[in-house]
């Protein structure tokens, strides 16, 4: 048994066919999918070793993936950033908020989100107020957890 790899993972792939004699032709392909599909198949194995069923998987595993990345194409490059930098905001919050909190972790988000904020300026649109708060706020509890870890220790 083989695999076919998508970005949704590994899947096992039947190389026997499991159509017969008698049964309904398939359908047209769209040749430009069909080179998608293939593309994600594991070397040596061609579009003639899936069976309908898994073909279809396929298919609409490299339908979603295009629509993914066409809804990425339409949104501003702009929220995407600021949506990156929340997340390391939260990465940060994170480290901080660990049993015994990961300052020098924490930092390293806290920098890359500082990076984005100064080197992005005036350039995040509707998001950037709320980006420079939320850095604003993570320093401010950075501050505030290493001095009580700093009082507790020394």
């Amino acid at each position: 048994m083989s695999s076919l790899w998508t970005p949704a993972g590994e899947h096992p792939v039947d190389r026997q066919s499991t159509s017969g004699p008698g049964d309904a032709a398939e359908p047209p392909h769209d040749a430009g999918l069909d080179d998608e599909i293939a593309a994600a198949l594991p070397e040596g194995m061609s579009l003639d070793d899936l069976n309908p069923e898994e073909r279809a998987r396929a298919e609409a595993m490299v339908k979603e993936m295009a629509d993914a990345r066409e809804r990425l194409i339409s949104t501003p490059a702009a929220t995407i950033v600021a949506n990156h930098a929340m997340g390391l905001y939260e990465l940060a919050a994170l480290h901080l908020s660990a049993q015994t909190p990961k300052f020098a972790e924490a930092t390293v988000a806290i920098d890359a989100l500082s990076a984005i904020v100064t080197g992005l300026s005036g350039r995040l649109g509707d998001d950037e107020e709320a980006v420079k708060h939320a850095l604003d706020q993570i320093r401010m509890a950075f501050v505030q957890l290493k001095s009580q870890a700093e009082a507790v220790s020394g």
